[in-house]
């Protein structure tokens, strides 16, 4: 039985690294405090931002050699994460891959936990928003507080890095946001810091 589950699993696996190589796209993206959400808010509904919801969302980070995994679970997001990014304040390249999770997401949840272990648990509220092909989030994450993220995504590489790191600069600039309220690391190492 154990052997039959293990190659369900390579299989499955295999699978998610095959799709999700199709759709993997590259995005210049920031993350600040946020002081003022409302603001934000405001601006991006002022400029007919197409907003898609507010999501509770849980993300769970499984132990990889490198980069970063998450399971995402939500009402409206749910998919598995891979993603490789420097640690540094300001626009940054991410290198992502997506596999969308339909249906029980706990059984791939489980399979993740058997074979890599959890790393973190990050918790938050998300309001969802976009322009164009910029992506918004005004985030409240549990233990950490209010932040921003602006994510300019090339999904085909039909925009350019150039472009996307002009449009990811330009909401920095809208939103006022400071050098200061600019974080480097991702929400799961702010929280395996505070612990």
């Amino acid at each position: 039985m154990k052997s039959g589950s293990n190659q369900f699993t390579g299989r499955l696996l295999k699978a998610a690294f095959y799709f999700t190589i199709s759709m993997s796209h590259k995005n210049i993206e920031i993350k600040a405090r946020c002081n003022d959400a409302s603001f934000i808010r405001k601006y991006l509904l002022n400029k007919g931002a197409d907003f898609r919801g507010t999501d509770e969302q849980t993300d769970t980070y499984f132990n990889v050699p490198n980069g970063r995994l998450k399971l995402r679970q939500g009402n409206i997001e749910n998919t598995l994460i891979f993603y490789e990014r420097e640690n540094v304040a300001g626009p940054k390249m991410s290198r992502v891959n997506l596999f969308p999770v339909e249906g029980n997401s706990e059984m791939l949840k489980q399979i993740l936990v058997n074979t890599n272990g959890i790393k973190v648990i990050v918790k938050k509220k998300r309001e969802i928003y976009f322009v164009e092909n910029v992506k918004f989030h005004i985030d409240e994450v549990d233990g950490l507080g209010s932040f921003v993220e602006i994510e300019a995504i090339d999904k085909d590489g039909s925009i350019g890095l150039e472009k996307i790191t002009q449009q990811c600069n330009y909401y920095l600039q809208q939103f006022g946001i400071k050098d200061e309220h600019l974080l480097t690391h991702s929400y799961s190492d702010l929280l395996m810091n505070e612990s």
